[in-house]
């Protein structure tokens, strides 16, 4: 059975950095499309990264987080990875990681591709 677990989340000011981390319990995800989801209350959930080594997918980034996330990805260790910087309070969300194993490339960033996610982590920023 997969297992995806976050962590790192937290209370920041505005400004400040976080580093979330998601730990896969198999390393059958080698190959799959991971990325970080995020949905504050009342809105739904957006994709906010992407990482994949297969095809020309690459790394992908919401324009919204682009130059201050970065995501990361150890195979060896089974981690997925977000810094964040530069933290602003519309980045307030619970942070979800997931995996897709069969997904089109056009649209990495559809949360019906994704078929294991992890419970979430929250990520307050104050102003």
């Amino acid at each position: 059975q997969v297992q995806l677990v976050e962590s790192g989340g937290g209370l920041v000011q505005a400004g400040g950095s976080l580093r979330l981390s998601c730990a896969v319990s198999r390393q059958t995800l080698r190959n799959a499309l991971m990325a970080w989801f995020r949905q504050a209350p009342g809105k739904e959930r957006e994709f906010v990264a992407s990482h994949t080594w297969t095809g020309t997918g690459g790394i992908n980034y919401a324009d919204s987080v682009k130059g201050r996330f970065t995501i990361s990805r150890e195979n060896a260790q089974n981690m997925l990875s977000l810094q964040m910087s530069g933290l602003k309070p519309e980045d307030t969300a619970v942070y979800y990681c997931a995996a897709a194993i069969v997904w089109e490339s056009s649209s990495y960033y559809s949360t019906r591709w994704y078929k294991y996610w992890g419970q979430g982590t929250q990520v307050t920023v104050s102003s």
